[in-house]
């Protein structure tokens, strides 16, 4: 079944650039743009606007591409009716944060002694890559940690865990005396912590919202040291007394140099696991997500 074209397309969609497009495709612009040509008077319609090298779908654009997405929508749910007959198939799978690689790395080994000729793929990346990936179909599912649930249908979700997230300190600093181990109000975090570097997850993570948010009720104004996906290197950092962070329970650990402390309020965040919508799912599928679902119970 070759749905080659309707790929051009819809990576001219997503690229919204004809050079970039042809780029991710491995093919030259001007072929591209000829493609693109032909179908629009073969449909007698263009299907995007064109204005300063951006391409934006036009309303025939719109349907267009979804209509494609729901014929390599097919075509993927085909292939992988087959594969199934033989437990063969590939599962496409992104992970947010330190949690579901470990997850993974316990859940895989099993579960390819049960399915040996299905293979796994795992992308790695924040949250707004993924949630863009799982849209757009690129990726069957997904285990994320988020902030809410808002961006998906209901249908595409099962929440493994609501999980807390603390405020970690360096074990040098002086509120570790003054503070043994209780939890902290956020008044107490304007008290103590004015003085502090602040270590913080990029824009769009969830812990970066929670940090915004959290610093903005204790009247909390930081100097930022850096700005980092990763959560290894800012636990490192506040290790070493550079600075303060928030880091979520998955990921407390070097207790000997990291104090973690519970906030009053608490706070926390949804581990989840997020299919794209029209996933078909056959016995390898429902084995992997019946693995992680039942991971943390």
């Amino acid at each position: 079944m070759d749905t080659r074209y309707l790929t051009y397309i819809l990576t001219i969609a997503q690229r919204q650039n004809m050079t970039k497009a042809a780029e991710e495709l491995y093919v030259s612009q001007s072929s591209l743009s000829q493609y693109l040509t032909k179908l629009e008077n073969e449909l007698g319609t263009p299907l995007f606007y064109r204005s300063r090298g951006r391409l934006s779908l036009t309303p025939a654009g719109e349907l267009y591409v979804e209509a494609a997405r729901r014929v390599i929508g097919i075509r993927d749910n085909l292939y992988r009716s087959i594969q199934s007959l033989e437990k063969r198939g590939h599962i496409t799978i992104g992970v947010t944060s330190q949690f579901g690689l470990e997850m993974l790395t316990e859940l895989i080994p099993p579960f390819k002694t049960c399915f040996p000729n299905v293979t796994v793929e795992i992308t790695e990346s924040n949250v707004p890559a993924l949630t863009r990936l799982i849209k757009e179909e690129n990726i069957d599912c997904a285990i994320m940690a988020l902030n809410d649930t808002e961006e998906f249908d209901q249908e595409q979700v099962d929440v493994l865990r609501r999980e807390e997230v603390y405020w970690a300190i360096p074990r040098s600093h002086p509120y570790c005396a003054k503070n043994p181990g209780c939890p902290i109000t956020l008044e107490e975090l304007g008290e103590n912590f004015h003085d502090d570097n602040i270590l913080l997850a990029k824009k769009g993570s969830t812990l970066r919202r929670l940090a915004d948010q959290v610093t903005e009720a204790a009247h909390l104004t930081l100097t930022t040291v850096c700005e980092t996906n990763s959560i290894i290197a800012n636990r490192s950092m506040v290790a070493m007394g550079i600075g303060v962070t928030l880091i979520a329970s998955s990921c407390a650990l070097d207790k000997e140099h990291v104090a973690y402390y519970s906030l009053i309020p608490p706070i926390t965040r949804l581990n989840a696991f997020v299919r794209r919508k029209g996933w078909v799912m056959h016995e390898p599928e429902m084995d992997l997500r019946g693995r992680i679902l039942s991971y943390f119970v």
